[in-house]
């Protein structure tokens, strides 16, 4: 698959994050984003021309050379606005053995209800191992909630909900 240059936030990747999702992770984060959640901990990824472009190539590059890490977090901005690069990146996360938790504004159902009128929805989520679901909502922040902003959102066991065709959620983080 070709894909466009991909636009990242800076930092384009982030080594040993221990806060967006479980061990020691990567996180990737996208530019762009259409849900502009009020008080969002990252409003600079919001601008779809903002951020810096970067080969798709050099970040497959990069995610090759990781060390110790469990998994990539795709964030943002939200990733699933760029299904293509995500797709490719994630895949490649996939081949280097480690796991792929994504961050997004979209609900589960949402992205299932967009799969109807466009396939690489249901093919991102064929990539993801953990989706944390949702827009963020400020008077829903909670500091009790693990690797979430806001009590709505929600961490989902991807391969596991797409098996039983409803929403599986990771038991120790309800």
């Amino acid at each position: 698959m070709k894909v466009e240059n991909v636009r990242l936030a800076i930092p384009d990747i982030q080594v040993d994050s221990i806060v967006d999702g479980e061990g020691i992770r990567s996180v990737i984060w996208f530019q762009g984003c259409g849900h502009k959640c009020f008080n969002c901990q990252n409003p600079e990824t919001w601008d779809f021309e903002g951020g810096t472009v970067v080969p798709i190539d050099t970040i497959k590059e990069k995610i090759r050379n990781l060390e110790f890490q469990q998994g990539v977090t795709f964030s943002g901005g939200d990733p699933l606005y760029q299904l293509d690069a995500f797709i490719e990146l994630a895949k490649e996360v996939h081949n280097c053995k480690m796991n792929v938790w994504v961050y997004t504004g979209y609900t589960y159902e949402e992205l299932i209800k967009l799969s109807e009128k466009d396939h690489k929805y249901i093919e991102a989520l064929k990539q993801i191992d953990v989706l944390v679901d949702g827009p963020f909502i400020d008077k829903l922040k909670s500091f009790e909630v693990k690797f979430r902003g806001s009590s709505n959102q929600r961490i989902i066991d991807v391969p596991a909900s797409l098996k039983e065709n409803k929403v599986i959620l990771i038991e120790k983080y309800k």
